[in-house]
């Protein structure tokens, strides 16, 4: 729960950033979001292939994938967070990193997961910013899956 109080906080920091860089008057020599994510794998054709089959991730040809920022119900940031070397929140993964990805519809995910032998490690329907759940990949790093609850209208 701590965590994903992090997660609202840095999404009103990022709201509230968004403001102050228009009256700070900075228009260039800043971050604007992530380009990518990039990571080593044991058999990176292999783990790839699982993120494509598993996930959907929808490879390219050039061997990755790229995910738009405007695709359907995806959430308007990208959170970046740093947690103590210490944490518990990555295990069972003893992995340095835990990338979690959107979803448009966890039920529907989730049951693809399930038909494809993938373990959900747990599952969180409680929390103000919408559905969580996390699972392993073959390589033992943990990932979070996300959907975001609907934005509110303005």
């Amino acid at each position: 729960m701590a965590v994903r109080a992090i997660l609202v906080l840095c999404l009103g920091i990022l709201t509230m950033a968004a403001a102050g860089e228009a009256a700070s008057g900075e228009t260039s020599g800043r971050i604007t979001g992530v380009g990518g994510v990039f990571f080593k794998a044991k058999d990176p054709k292999a783990l790839a292939a699982w993120y494509r089959d598993v996930l959907g991730l929808p490879l390219e040809s050039w061997g990755g994938a790229s995910l738009r920022y405007d695709a359907p119900k995806h959430p308007p940031a990208l959170i970046w967070n740093t947690f103590r070397a210490s944490t518990k929140y990555f295990a069972p993964s003893n992995s340095e990193f835990m990338i979690n990805y959107a979803v448009d519809d966890m039920d529907a995910f989730l049951t693809r997961l399930r038909a494809k032998g993938v373990t959900i490690l747990k599952r969180s329907d409680d929390d103000p910013t919408g559905h969580f759940a996390w699972i392993l990949d073959p390589e033992g790093n943990k990932i979070e899956l996300w959907e975001p609850k609907p934005a509110a209208p303005h």
